[in-house]
């Protein structure tokens, strides 16, 4: 008997499983599809940015290999924007630039563990890295959330065993919008610490946190690169996704294990892509203030509209960033509910047994819903819609 590889027993990735649920449909004009199963922006960049992006096509250098962890610019760019946003001293040297913020989180773990590793990630997850850790067999250890969305440090304590070698949260996160308190992030790193764990941090959804000032302080303590890793995304800001141009924090001894990997799968990062990072984060932070502050608006808009669902049996269990995570009243798990909305109500979301694993109750009642490219109107539509679903039929 052929024995399959970790790839082939890993499951398909989400979002194509989504698409494939519209394929070959079509929606009418007055009632057309409403698609918030995905959190990459789908308008281009500034027309500043992209004539930016225009003259560096014409930089012979754009078309070369770069340094496999970056462009030094970009990197120290990175340093010092982090040390005035955290208030803290963060070298160049701690930085690796990455082909998007999930090679990023590969990068880390193929750095931190071996085949058989183990590696704590709060449920619901994000399921690409739960991807990876399959992939790469290391094995994840759900880590249940409580109804605040919140994971639990002693529970995470209770996880820990001498194959653990890191947990991995995000924050904003991805799938349930929730920020994670500073004191939470200071508990997991003081457990980190005790068990010679690393703490991995992805801060994809930074620019877009409801709190002013910095999200958390682990940055300022004295041996922070004994035990955080901080992941970032540069898509989400600067409407960069077909670009892929990610960030890795970390001690200059992991970035150089992770190098290994980086300069194995791509060599190096996209020379247009971080130069265009490099362009935004120069000249783009108004642009991308108001860009956050619009987002923060559809957040308002997502619970101040959610009563009439409530009246209905639905829970708005969070909502923040790009996300709401909501849970349904219907007889039915969520993929089936899914695959009802996009027929009925001709809405696309994600269901929560796409970031859950089996037996995990709150899957089947669960559903992520990505506000990043549906303005307030749209999540009146939105509501509008669930509010006269009809209950989808039970299974036979």
């Amino acid at each position: 008997m052929r024995i399959m590889s970790r790839t082939q027993t890993t499951f398909a990735p989400p979002v194509m499983e989504a698409r494939r649920w519209i394929a070959g449909k079509t929606f009418p004009a007055d009632r057309p599809l409403l698609n918030v199963s995905q959190a990459a922006p789908v308008d281009p960049p500034p027309p500043p940015l992209q004539d930016a992006m225009a003259r560096a096509l014409r930089e012979p250098d754009t078309h070369l290999y770069g340094p496999v962890l970056g462009l030094p610019a970009l990197r120290a760019e990175v340093a010092t924007q982090w040390s005035t946003a955290y208030g803290a001293e963060i070298a160049a040297e701690t930085v690796g630039i990455t082909s998007g913020c999930n090679q990023a989180f590969a990068a880390s773990i193929s750095a931190l563990c071996s085949e058989g590793d183990e590696v704590i990630l709060p449920t619901p997850w994000y399921f690409n890295h739960k991807m990876w850790l399959d992939m790469a067999g290391v094995r994840a250890v759900p880590l249940v959330c409580g109804p605040d969305m919140l994971p639990g440090v002693d529970d995470a304590a209770a996880l820990i065993t001498e194959r653990t070698r890191a947990i991995a949260i995000v924050s904003p996160n991805n799938p349930t919008g929730t920020e994670y308190p500073a004191t939470l992030l200071d508990g997991l790193y003081d457990l980190a610490a005790r068990h010679g764990l690393k703490l991995i941090v992805d801060e994809t959804y930074r620019d877009f946190d409801s709190r002013s000032g910095a999200p958390h302080t682990l940055f300022q303590r004295e041996m922070w690169t004994q035990v955080l890793v901080q992941l970032y995304s540069f898509s989400k800001a600067y409407r960069l996704t077909g670009h892929r141009v990610g960030a890795m924090v970390a001690a200059p001894e992991l970035l150089a294990e992770a190098e290994k990997f980086l300069d194995t799968v791509t060599i190096c990062p996209s020379q247009l892509g971080q130069k265009a990072a490099l362009w935004g984060m120069q000249k783009l932070q108004d642009w991308v203030s108001g860009e956050r502050q619009e987002i923060l608006a559809r957040s308002d808009a997502i619970r101040a509209g959610f009563s009439p669902l409530h009246a209905q049996g639905w829970r708005l269990a969070s909502a923040g960033a790009y996300f709401a995570w909501m849970e349904h009243p219907f007889d039915v798990p969520s993929d089936v509910l899914a695959k009802h909305l996009v027929n009925e109500a001709h809405i696309l979301a994600l269901p929560g047994t796409m970031f859950c694993p089996l037996g995990d109750p709150r899957g089947p009642k669960g559903l992520r819903i990505a506000f990043a490219n549906i303005d307030a109107e749209g999540i009146k539509t939105l509501y509008e819609r669930l509010q006269a679903l009809a209950p989808p039929p039970a299974p036979a």
